[in-house]
Formats: C-alpha cells, sequence, structure tokens
C-alpha cells in the first residue's frame, strides 16, 4: 500500500505479471494490466493516466482472475469477450474464441453480399455468433440462419445477436451441419453458405497451446484423423443447399487450402480461389455453384 493507506497499482501490476511469467504466459505485463483494468472496471489507457483507484473488492477480483489465467484459461473467457469485425463478441469456454484470421472469411463473404445484397446465407457451426452477426450488421438485406451442434454455443450466439440488435434477422438452429437436431423441418438452398469449421487434425491437438487445448471446445477444432473431415462431410452434402449460382466460402488452416479446393472442384463448384490472411497463410477457400 501507499503511505496514505491505497492499494500500489504499480505493485499490485509487477506482482501480478510475476505470478503469469512464472506459469509460463508470454505476455504476464500485457495480461496483468488487462485483468487489472477489467477488475477495477476501467480500461489500460486509465492505467497510465492516473485514472484508476484499486480498492480491496478490485483487489481480491484481480486476484482471482490472475490465478485463472496463471492456470492458462485464456483472456477471452477470463473477461467474457472479444472483439471481432470491430464488435464486442461475448465468449465463454462452450465456444470457440474468435480469431483475426476469420475476419479475411467475412470480409470475403461481405463482398459478394455487395453484389447481391438479398441473398439467403447459411452460417455452419456458428459457435458465438461471430461470423453470422459481423455479416448481419454489415450486409442487412440479406436473411440468415446460423446453425451449430452445441446447445450452449447456440446461447451465447442467440445472446449475441440481441445485444447487436440483429436476432430478429438470424434464424438459428441445433444441426450437424445439414442434419437438423430439432423440429423445424429441413432446410432450404442457400446463395452463401460460410463456415469456419474445426481443422485440426486430431493428433495434433496434444501439441496446441495449453489455452486451446485444455479450455476450448475440442467439438471446434478436431477435424479428424487429416483435419479434413468436415469438408468432405461438406462436399458431399453440399448440392442440395447451395442454390444455383450460390457461393461457398469456408475458412481453413495452413496448409489445407489446396486439398479442400479439390474437394470443392469435385463437388462440381466453379471458379475455386484461396484467400491470404494478414500473416499471409491462404485462409479461406471458395467456390461458385454453376446455374442452372
Amino acid at each position: 500500500m501507499t503511505p496514505d493507506g491505497r492499494i500500489s497499482l504499480g505493485r499490485t501490476l509487477t506482482d501480478a505479471a510475476a505470478i503469469l511469467a512464472a506459469a509460463g504466459i508470454d505476455t504476464p505485463r500485457f495480461d496483468a494490466e488487462l485483468l487489472l483494468a477489467v477488475a477495477a472496471g476501467a480500461d489500460r489507457t486509465s492505467l497510465y493516466a492516473g485514472g484508476v483507484a484499486l480498492d480491496e473488492a478490485a483487489r481480491e477480483r484481480l486476484a482471482g482472475m490472475i490465478e485463472l489465467r496463471a492456470r492458462r484459461m485464456p483472456l477471452a473467457y477470463i473477461v467474457g469477450r472479444r472483439e471481432f469485425y470491430a464488435l464486442d463478441i461475448e465468449v465463454a469456454p462452450g465456444v470457440l474464441i474468435p480469431r483475426p484470421e476469420t475476419e479475411t472469411l467475412v470480409a470475403a463473404a461481405l463482398r459478394r453480399l455487395q453484389e447481391r445484397p438479398r441473398m439467403r446465407v447459411l452460417d455452419l457451426g456458428c459457435g458465438s455468433g461471430a461470423i453470422a452477426i459481423a455479416l448481419a450488421v454489415n450486409a442487412p438485406e440479406a436473411r440468415y440462419a446460423a446453425t451449430d451442434l452445441s446447445e450452449e454455443a447456440l446461447e451465447i450466439a442467440m445472446h449475441n445477436a440481441a445485444r447487436h440488435g440483429v436476432a430478429g434477422r438470424i434464424e438459428f438452429r441445433r444441426a450437424d451441419l445439414f442434419a437438423p437436431r430439432d423440429d423445424a423441418g429441413e432446410f432450404s438452398r442457400f446463395d452463401l453458405i460460410v463456415s469456419n469449421p474445426p481443422y485440426i487434425a486430431d493428433a495434433e491437438i496434444a501439441g496446441l497451446a495449453p489455452e486451446i487445448r485444455d479450455f476450448e471446445p475440442r467439438i471446434a477444432l478436431a477435424g479428424g484423423a487429416d483435419g479434413l473431415a468436415f469438408y468432405r462431410r461438406l462436399a458431399a452434402d453440399l448440392d442440395a443447399h447451395l442454390a444455383p449460382g450460390g457461393e461457398l466460402i469456408v475458412e481453413v488452416g495452413a496448409g489445407q487450402a489446396r486439398a479442400v479446393a479439390e474437394m470443392f472442384r469435385g463437388a462440381g463448384l466453379k471458379d475455386v480461389a484461396s484467400e491470404r490472411d494478414l500473416a499471409g497463410v491462404e485462409r479461406v477457400v471458395r467456390g461458385v455453384k454453376p446455374a442452372e
């Protein structure tokens, strides 16, 4: 504490960062600053502007969050949110944390929606709802459906949609790919199908960072023996659900673009191409169904 009895921010940050460094966190100071700001109900900028007062209740909140982070729980789960496409998306351990590379998929889909604003759009495996919500916010004339096998994920996605004012324009349904798990009947055809599916090979999961391996839902990560199981199922069922002239846009893992592109060509899509993310990785594969 300071001489006047207040809790010292500098000492608190130093101690918190030391705990995180000892736990193997790559960015201990940054994480400690972010968690301290959240605990105090402020932002990181306020820490340096002298606008944060840390009382005992905030210190206890911080201690609890530092303990979780030292156990390698992802920051997004601790603070309960992650920014995605300039939107604040709430997350919890039941959903995959939205990642910056997935914004490449959203940008590609929005370019298509600029050409045809009133398309019927399906987000397969929506998780937190980040993709469908980003599309609905930025392309309001389209009609959207979003599916996930996880009931917990759908609840979070619907909550996020309501927070961003698009709940009335997205139909959320529980389904395994195109197989509904509710009584709402079969899907119609869509003009645009997007997906960020599980694409990590099963044997590689054990080698992932603890934040991913131990906390993010395996169902959103594991893509089968070679990481391509979802794409095979998608290609096999695509014809009945993608309208003539419609486009499929999916995210892929590093090194998977060529194999996925070949699957989509084998499924009859034309103009199959890939797009790179900001790191230069071929991150998105897209293709168009020929018009009848």
